[in-house]
């Protein structure tokens, strides 16, 4: 009986605003999936097609979003271990062992795991988490930036960008940014000391 082993990968560790996302994906041997890559080599277009095949002929499947206050609260790195470990749980059927991409395996997974360098380049099961992950995560900052247009999210989809940084001066931070973040630490500074107009902030 061959193992059912799931892939796990991330997006949205590096940005200023939005969740992390976490996809985990246990791969059909018998429903082979074509054209499977690392989800930052792939385009828009490739990985948006891929993504409803990933879900209709993978054996199990879970994306899981870990919220800014979580990453504030846990730090990102710990944010990004929870999301995996939520993910490889809600699996069903579960998954005996885990193919994580990176250098680091969660605490208390509910199964076996292995870290993969680079695991998105060379697990098929972990290109279509990086997939899934990746695509559900462009989709959520979409939607931000219909709440929040100021920040440009649906362009930059929260990373540090010249334009970023420069509506975060403007506008000071939405309740989407990370806090813990350092520059959005200095755009919280500056409207509490009412340098920039910002939001309201919590006392």
């Amino acid at each position: 009986m061959i193992p059912r082993v799931a892939g796990v990968d991330e997006a949205g560790r590096g940005p200023l605003a939005g969740p992390v996302c976490v996809a985990a994906v246990i791969l059909d041997p018998a429903r082979r999936i074509d054209g499977l890559d690392d989800s930052k080599k792939l385009g828009v277009k490739r990985r948006e097609a891929l993504y409803p095949q990933i879900i209709e002929h993978a054996l199990a499947w879970r994306i899981e979003f870990v919220e800014c206050l979580e990453i504030d609260t846990l730090n990102i790195l710990q944010a990004t271990m929870l999301g995996m470990r939520r993910a490889i749980a809600a699996l069903s059927p579960c998954a005996q062992h885990a193919l994580i991409d990176g250098n680091r395996i969660p605490d208390a997974l509910a199964c076996t795991a292995t870290a993969i360098i680079g695991g998105d380049a060379l697990e098929p099961a972990i290109m279509a988490a990086s997939i899934l992950a990746k695509v559900a995560r462009d989709a959520r900052m979409r939607e931000l930036h219909m709440q929040f247009p100021d920040y440009g999210f649906d362009r930059h989809k929260g990373y540090a960008c010249a334009s970023h940084l420069r509506a975060l001066r403007v506008h000071g931070p939405c309740p989407q940014h990370r806090r813990s973040f350092a520059p959005v630490r200095l755009a919280v500074d500056g409207v509490r000391q009412g340098i920039l107009p910002g939001l309201q902030l919590p006392a």
